[in-house]
Order: C-alpha cells, then sequence, then structure tokens
C-alpha cells in the first residue's frame, strides 16, 4: 500500500513539474552580471543550480519527531559553488556540501553525537550560453569524511547527476537529481545505493522577494522496507545586500509526507548565501582626474 502510494505521489508531483514546463518554455532573458546586477537577475541567479555565480551558500536544516522520543536533529551545510570556465562555449559547476551535524541518540530522550558528516561533492558540465532548457551534467560523489560511524556511511560511493530547469519570468522550474553507489570503504559498513532528486519551483516578486518550494526527495534502494522519504513544503526568501555584499537568505518548512518510522515528521531550514557575482568584491571607483596636471594627479594616486 506504501509503495503505491508513493508511485502516485512521484507520478503526480513530475507530471505537474512537465506541464507547468511545457506551459512557460521560452528562451531565458540573459541575467545582468557582475556588481551592477539587481536583486531579480541575482535572485533568479541564485535559482540556477548552473549559473555563472560563485557562491557560499550557509544552510541549516531541523528536523523534528526524530524516533520514539521525538529527538531533533541539526544539521548546518557549508556549501560553496564554484563556476569555471573551461572554453567559450562550456562551463564547470563545482558545488561541494560539507556537513556538521548533531546527531541524537534515538533509542533515548539525551545524548548524541556531533561531527563532521560526509561530503558531497557534484560536478557539472553546463553550457555557457544554453536555450530555453538550461541543463548540466556530471558526476556526483560521497566521501566517507565523518568522524563517527553514526555521521557517515564509512564508504567511497559516486554516481551519475543532472539539473534541467526552465526560467520563464517570473518563474522557475527544475529538478536536479543524482544516484550513487559505493565502490570501496569498509566491508563492515552496509552497501550504498542511494538516490537523491530535489525539484523546486520559485516565483520572483519585486525587490528580490520570492516564494520557493525546494524539497528533497531520497530513496534508499538498499532498505528492506520503506525506502522513500517524500516532503512537501514551501518557503520565503530575499535578496539583498548587507552594505555591499549581495546575499541570498530564505527560510522554509517542509512535512515528510512517505518517510521510513526513523525518519523526521517536518524539517525547518534556514539559508544565508553569500554571493560574488563576478567571483571579487566591489572595487571603489577610480578618483577623478580633470583638472588635475600630470604630476599632480601621479601624486594625488
Amino acid at each position: 500500500m506504501a509503495g503505491a502510494r508513493t508511485r502516485w505521489l512521484l507520478f503526480g508531483l513530475m507530471g505537474g513539474l512537465c506541464c507547468a514546463a511545457s506551459s512557460f518554455a521560452q528562451t531565458p532573458e540573459a541575467p545582468a552580471r557582475g556588481a551592477g546586477a539587481s536583486e531579480q537577475d541575482l535572485a533568479k541567479a541564485t535559482q540556477n543550480p548552473v549559473a555563472d555565480l560563485i557562491s557560499v551558500p550557509l544552510q541549516n536544516n531541523l528536523d523534528l519527531g526524530i524516533g520514539p522520543f521525538n529527538r531533533a536533529r541539526n544539521t548546518l551545510n557549508i556549501q560553496p559553488v564554484v563556476p569555471v570556465k573551461l572554453t567559450p562555449r562550456w562551463s564547470l559547476i563545482n558545488r561541494v556540501i560539507l556537513p556538521l551535524t548533531w546527531q541524537p541518540d534515538v533509542a533515548a530522550d539525551s545524548g548524541g553525537t556531533f561531527g563532521l558528516g560526509d561530503t558531497s561533492a557534484t560536478f557539472f558540465i553546463s553550457p555557457r550560453k544554453p536555450g530555453a532548457l538550461i541543463w548540466g551534467v556530471g558526476p556526483a560523489l560521497l566521501l566517507p569524511t565523518a568522524t563517527s560511524d553514526v555521521l557517515g556511511t564509512g564508504k567511497w560511493s559516486v554516481g551519475p547527476s543532472v539539473v534541467a530547469l526552465l526560467q520563464p519570468d517570473p518563474w522557475t522550474f527544475g529538478v536536479l537529481a543524482n544516484n550513487v553507489w559505493s565502490v570501496l570503504g569498509s566491508g563492515d559498513r552496509p552497501a550504498v545505493n542511494q538516490l537523491l532528486l530535489q525539484y523546486f519551483i520559485n516565483y520572483n516578486l519585486p525587490k528580490g522577494w520570492y516564494l520557493t518550494s525546494a524539497p528533497i526527495l531520497t530513496a534508499n534502494w538498499e532498505a528492506d522496507g520503506d525506502r522513500w522519504v517524500i516532503p512537501f513544503g514551501a518557503g520565503v526568501g530575499k535578496v539583498t545586500k548587507l552594505g555591499r555584499q549581495p546575499i541570498n537568505a530564505s527560510m522554509s518548512a517542509c512535512w515528510n509526507a512517505v518517510r521510513p518510522d526513523a525518519a523526521p515528521d517536518w524539517q525547518l531550514r534556514a539559508q544565508l548565501a553569500f554571493l560574488f557575482p563576478e567571483g571579487k568584491p566591489q572595487q571603489a571607483p577610480p578618483p577623478p582626474t580633470d583638472g588635475l596636471p600630470k604630476r599632480a594627479l601621479h601624486t594625488a594616486l
């Protein structure tokens, strides 16, 4: 019964995304770049996982209702994104996620473990001048960097990753997915075969505000019983500036409609991302030179 419900939820979700994408497909306008980029342009760039935009998001995820004692788990993800120009036609988008996790002891009403979890790294090859459909493909890696067994898999895992999105003004519709399999690691730990699928829908409002829905679905193909975690949720965000530094701040909440017994009921997510449209901070304009003799100008500079 749970498997049938899961399939219908997935079919309905993917069908809705496909209908929306086909209805809104059109050639997107290239966003402004550099220090003069507007809040709206930066908002759309932050919603594109393969945009030509360096960013350093700090994302905090609070999972609630874990286990028989309704424990809470907290994970701070440090997830820099650095695009690299390979050729005039292609870019390499490097995405890394370093999780700092407090994992409660779910069999007790107190106690737990804090430390670094497994590191995720994804490398997307993406066209620098896409058409209406923006996309990227590449490998995904899961590295056994966890400081405790309860915080990681103990395995080196690898697999394919893909992202595709449309950005018809004022919307963004997209899907990011990867599946990794363990290839090396401790023989005492279970094998890894897991799917991650994130759909994202954003509606951009004036002055850098936006509405968002970006839950992360997961499936553990090695599990004997319930394999899926399928959340639904929404949130709000804004692209603005702290002084001269562009930032993207957002908050959202998700309810896990389908989940194993040990998975959380809810997740609250807060994110603050530092944005670098050209990969370097803005510089002050040069001093005026009109009316200064050449010798005086060299002295002034």
